[in-house]
Formats: structure tokens, C-alpha cells, sequence
């Protein structure tokens, strides 16, 4: 089955450690537990792939990654 990829902004609105930033499917609403495949798509931006276990759906989510630097 092919996947329809499609990329989805996303934000975090809630900082807490414990709650999950993952996904839920556009398509059936399922959760989505792990990523298929991640890239570096620049120094401060990590794409992901993400394929629904249930109904087969495909799509891409980039995440903005901030620099530590420690002294």
C-alpha cells in the first residue's frame, strides 16, 4: 500500500515531559507511536516520517530544533 505524504506543522502548545507530542492519524484518528524514517533537513530542522499502522496514511512532520550551548 502507498503512502500520501503530506506535511504537517507542528507545534507544541504544553511543555510537560510526559505528555506526548506524538501524532494521531489525519485520516482514522489512530495514535501514532513511532516515526518510520527521520532526517536532518538543516542544522535546526529534523523531519519525520510517519505511516498510519491502520489505515496505511503517509505524511511528513518538521520540528524546529533549538541549540543548547553549554560554557
Amino acid at each position: 500500500m502507498s503512502a500520501v505524504a503530506e506535511v504537517l506543522s507542528t507545534v507544541a502548545h504544553h511543555r510537560d515531559p510526559r505528555c506526548s507530542e506524538l501524532p494521531t492519524c489525519p485520516v482514522c484518528a489512530d495514535s501514532m507511536v513511532a516515526a518510520e524514517a527521520s532526517a536532518y533537513v538543516s542544522d535546526h530542522m529534523i523531519s519525520y516520517l510517519w505511516t498510519c499502522d491502520t489505515c496505511g496514511y503517509g505524511f511528513v512532520t518538521k520540528h524546529a530544533v533549538k541549540r543548547i550551548v553549554c560554557n
